[in-house]
Parts: C-alpha cells; sequence; structure tokens
C-alpha cells in the first residue's frame, strides 16, 4: 500500500481591510504626496504618462505595505507591548498572520516592481529599487537599519526619493533642494516619531536614535534636522519654509519643554498631518503662482 503523502497546508489569505489596516492610510501622503509634490516641481501635475500613474497606483497600498508589512513583522515583540499599536497608527498582528502577510507583500510588491522596471527609464528604476531597498533594510535582518542609532533616521530618507521620480520620467531637471530639504525632514520626523517608543523598544533591547539621546536630546536632534529642511527651502518658498519651522520646529520645542514618551505621543498626531499643512501650503503658492502665469 503506497503511504499518503501529508499536504503541507496554505497559510490563510489576509483580507483586504486587514492589509489596509498594515499599511497605515493615514501615512500614504508620505508616499502619494511625495511624488504629487514632484508632478508639481516638474511642471506636470496634469499628466496622461502611463508611467506616472502606475507609479501613483504603487505608492498606494503596495508600496505601504512593503514599507509597513516589513515593520511590523519585524517589531512583532516591540509592538505587543507598544500602547499605539492596534489602532490608525499601525496594526498589531495576530498569531498566525505572519506568513500570510509576508505572502501578500511579496505577491502585491513583485509584479508592480517588475512591471515598472520595464515601463520606467533606467534611472527612475534604479532610484525605485534604491528606496524599497532601503525601506526592507530599516526593518529586516541582517541589516537593519532601526537597531542601528542614527543610521536608524539616517536610512528614513527613503521617503524623499520618490520627489524625482516625475523629473526622470519626464526628462526634466531634478529638484534638488527640494530633495535635500524633504530628506532632513524625513530624518528629523523619523527621530521625533521615535521619543513615543522608547519605552518598548528600551524594553525590547532596540537601539535607536530615541533611546541612545533621550526624549530631550532626540527633541534637539530633530530641531536640528528641520531648521536645516526649512533653510533648504528658503530660496525656493520662503512660505514654505516658515510653514515648516512653525509646525515641526514647534512640535520638537514642545517636546523639548516636555521631553517625555508620554507627551510625545500626544504629539504625534501633529507630526501625521505635517505633511498635510505644510504640502497645503506649498500647493496653494503654486496654484497661485500657476494662475499668475496664465
Amino acid at each position: 500500500m503506497v503511504p499518503r503523502l501529508r499536504s503541507v497546508p496554505r497559510p490563510a489569505l489576509l483580507p483586504l481591510s486587514r492589509l489596509l489596516a498594515v499599511s497605515r492610510p493615514a501615512l500614504w501622503v508620505n508616499t502619494v504626496g511625495t511624488l504629487i509634490t514632484g508632478l508639481w516641481l516638474s511642471g506636470h501635475l496634469y499628466t496622461l504618462h502611463l508611467e506616472l500613474w502606475a507609479l501613483l497606483l504603487y505608492f498606494t497600498l503596495p508600496f505601504n505595505l512593503l514599507i509597513y508589512g516589513l515593520n511590523d513583522l519585524s517589531d512583532r515583540a516591540e509592538d505587543a507591548r507598544s500602547g499605539r499599536k492596534g489602532g490608525w497608527q499601525g496594526a498589531r498582528l495576530m498569531s498566525g498572520e505572519g506568513a500570510p502577510l509576508l505572502t501578500a507583500i511579496l505577491a502585491v510588491n513583485l509584479p508592480f516592481l517588475l512591471a515598472l522596471a520595464w515601463l520606467l527609464p533606467p534611472a527612475a528604476s534604479l532610484v525605485l529599487a534604491l528606496s524599497a531597498g532601503l525601506f526592507a533594510a530599516y526593518s529586516v535582518p541582517p541589516l537593519r537599519f532601526k537597531g542601528h542609532p542614527v543610521l536608524d533616521g539616517l536610512s528614513n530618507v527613503a521617503y524623499a526619493l520618490p520627489l524625482v521620480l516625475p523629473a526622470l520620467v519626464l526628462g526634466g531637471p531634478v529638484p534638488l533642494l527640494p530633495l535635500l530639504a524633504l530628506m532632513a525632514y524625513s530624518v528629523g520626523k523619523h527621530a521625533f516619531d521615535a521619543v513615543q517608543d522608547i519605552p518598548a523598544d528600551r524594553e525590547g533591547g532596540t537601539r535607536t536614535v530615541a533611546t541612545t539621546l533621550g526624549a530631550a536630546g532626540t527633541a534637539f536632534y530633530a530641531l536640528v534636522w528641520f531648521t536645516l529642511a526649512g533653510a533648504l527651502l528658503w530660496g525656493e518658498s520662503r512660505l514654505v519654509a516658515l510653514t515648516l519651522w512653525a509646525v515641526c520646529g514647534g512640535m520638537a520645542l514642545a517636546l523639548s519643554r516636555m521631553p517625555t514618551p508620554e507627551w510625545a505621543a500626544r504629539l504625534y498626531p501633529l507630526s501625521i498631518v505635517s505633511p498635510w499643512l505644510v504640502g497645503t501650503v506649498a500647493g496653494v503658492q503654486l496654484v497661485y503662482l500657476l494662475a499668475r502665469q496664465g
């Protein structure tokens, strides 16, 4: 009698609602908004280019699932002790969700990345790959930049890279100063946001820029990066620079006056909306300039 082979159970599929929760829709502005800002700076806000529409679609659920899904998989121990996970600020993975989530990340991202590699010019494909690679390296061993103080924040320049994709696709000049400003802002914002996680990260043995510098030191560190970001934008738009200083510099100063993880958590919603606030000022100014030129 031939023995029956035991079938290996396939991991259950996660519902779309769960994938959306993991991808943190409240933070999609950091990817979608950056690409749209790049379109504004390129002078082609309204475009019919297939490549840019494909990028716009990719920077919604797929790319954010890559960013935050890998992060959640790697930070399950810390997230279990974090009071802010399990809601709009990020999912808390349940038992048995690890393998299905990894399957979903690969199934959603690989087809997009292959299609975009075929659609995009080589330089744009390289920038996209670099951004995705940095986000993966931030969370996933052996590099796991999150566990290396200062390097954890510097790797967040990946958030700024989509800004140059429209220029690379359309063949225009790369907006260097806005790119550098957004990189500085991303490093500062990462440091600021990490303060609220100091207790969970220390308990889990994860060394970050925030656990190393402490709440007060990290508030000053973030303030330096926000100041640099505004300075880089000064020649482009004084109004946008002043708005960034007021919003981001203001929240860093507020944290420095009461440097505790609890106060950082209360300030976190302001950090979440800071791209919307600064981006709205930039957008209104751009629309005004376009109207005057018309």
